[in-house]
């Protein structure tokens, strides 16, 4: 009889506030929709960064014949100047592998990115000589947020004209998507907060309509539960129909969105199902923590139990 009545009451109070669920359903919808969006794309920036950081090489480059900088005063680093930078890089506990790079492995790549479409030499390259060309060290570290700790160790070695990180160069690109993330679930933050509002408008209402009822509910002693537990489950429904079709639109992206990016950018690997199982997992989670919470302490509230 108990739940015959529950059930009754969650099914006119569906009915009596259509607008209201609807507009429930899809606050939510929209909301966990970004916050799934925002930890995809945290799990993406994190792949890029991963993948690029594991491809992208410490270049370690020597004194020339030609080097001016006042790093090179002393002329072309020594044999014995290299040997000793490649001590400080084996013993880094920081690095993975390394290579040296020869004077002619740097001319042949001088010469082509110094050659026209019939693939003859320019001018400045034909002035150019494999002499004339730095020897150095191209270096992988084990994490790539460890190379600030390797350059600082080799940066001020005799015989070394410069080290260049790549990760400096790419670090505008990270900060970029740092943002893009950081938008996404500051958006999603913004629409929970409002869903949250949503819910209580919609409690407040509901109660407002079924005051006669519950005054009688009192009065023959109905326990607080027993009261509550309509507005709980009409609260939940919304939130899981929200978040089903939140969980609807990431298999969208990852069906539609995330294939036609791997086809048409090929630079790093691309989220995976496994992260987008963890977007909705998280998304389920947070709309039944949304439903519960706020709705009973709604409505302790508002009906006075």
């Amino acid at each position: 009889m108990q739940l015959r009545y529950v059930a009754s009451e969650l099914g006119s109070g569906l009915k009596r506030n259509v607008s209201m669920t609807i507009a429930v359903i899809l606050t939510i919808w929209i909301s966990l929709t970004l916050v799934a969006v925002g930890l995809l794309m945290r799990s993406q920036v994190t792949m890029i960064e991963t993948h690029m950081g594991g491809l992208l090489e410490v270049q370690v480059a020597f004194c020339a014949k030609q080097s001016t900088t006042a790093q090179c005063v002393s002329g072309q680093a020594t044999p014995q100047q290299e040997a000793a930078v490649e001590e400080v890089i084996k013993g880094s506990s920081y690095v993975d592998s390394y290579r040296y790079r020869t004077r002619d492995e740097a001319y042949e790549t001088f010469k082509g990115t110094h050659t026209d479409e019939d693939g003859n030499l320019d001018s400045v390259a034909k002035t150019v000589k494999e002499s004339d060309m730095p020897t150095g060290y191209w270096v992988t570290v084990e994490d790539p947020n460890d190379t600030r700790a390797l350059v600082s160790s080799v940066d001020s070695l005799q015989g070394v004209e410069a080290v260049f990180d790549p990760r400096r160069e790419f670090a505008p690109v990270y900060r970029t998507l740092n943002v893009l993330k950081w938008a996404a679930l500051g958006g999603a933050a913004l629409l929970v907060l409002a869903a949250v509002l949503q819910v209580s408008n919609t409690i407040r209402l509901a109660a407002m309509a079924r005051r006669r009822e519950i005054g009688i509910m009192r009065l023959v002693g109905a326990s607080s539960i027993y009261i509550q537990l309509p507005f709980v489950l009409e609260i939940v429904f919304s939130a899981l129909v929200g978040a089903a079709l939140a969980c609807g639109s990431v298999l969208a992206i990852m069906t539609f969105a995330v294939p036609w990016l791997r086809g048409h950018v090929r630079l790093w690997p691309w989220v995976e199902n496994g992260d987008a199982i963890a977007a909705m997992v998280v998304v389920v989670s947070i709309a039944l923590t949304l439903a519960i919470i706020p709705t009973l302490l709604m409505t302790r509230k508002y009906l006075k139990v």
